[in-house]
């Protein structure tokens, strides 16, 4: 079963073969949690996240309502997306998501409604960020500070250092895994 396609096993699945679906699991578990937990980096959340998604991906699969063949990672990720946003709306904690669906940590910098205490915090946090920029290799740093605080399009990125836009986008995509990785080492909080 570990050489079928998703689409496959989907299919097997829906037509009784309950083993399918612990394959389906296991193939994107990695994935789908480390999406969730990027996202709300509280272990405990992501995992009940992660269970929420997959108890929603076999009510759609039992009720028949599964029609996108071949498109079952997206599905399962967008639904994980959506209950990320869900947790977040209940909790009064909303961040801002860009287009590509990403959580900014940058976002929480961007309120300019903050009384005294949440300035206060407003300030602290992008003490800490810039810290953590300064940890970054310099060819990451350097696509970060122009994408986030000089507000440079991609294009203009790569045409001033002199690489793709597909390297520059690459170098952002690095800079801001590396940043999360940061912010766990160093058990840095970004949200009040």
């Amino acid at each position: 079963m570990d050489n079928l396609q998703d689409s496959q096993l989907v299919h097997d699945y829906i037509n009784g073969k309950e083993i399918a679906l612990e394959h389906l699991v296991y193939r994107h578990k990695q994935r789908v949690y480390s999406f969730i937990y990027s996202k709300v980096l509280d272990r405990d959340v992501a995992e009940d996240i992660f269970q929420d998604t997959f108890i929603k991906v076999i009510r759609t699969l039992k009720r028949g309502n599964y029609n996108e063949e071949g498109k079952f990672l997206p599905w399962v990720m967008r639904i994980a997306h959506n209950l990320v946003i869900d947790y977040f709306r209940k909790n009064n904690r909303m961040p801002k998501f860009e287009e590509n669906g990403d959580f900014s940590i940058f976002s929480v910098l961007s309120d300019g409604n903050l009384n005294a205490e949440k300035q206060l915090i407003k300030s602290q946090v992008e003490n800490d960020v810039r810290k953590l920029i300064e940890e970054l290799p310099e060819d990451q740093k350097m696509v970060l500070e122009m994408r986030m605080y000089r507000d440079m399009s991609f294009k203009e990125i790569s045409e001033i250092t002199g690489v793709s836009i597909n390297t520059a986008l690459g170098r952002m995509r690095y800079a801001l895994i590396n940043m999360r990785k940061l912010i766990e080492k160093h058990n840095i909080v970004l949200t009040d």
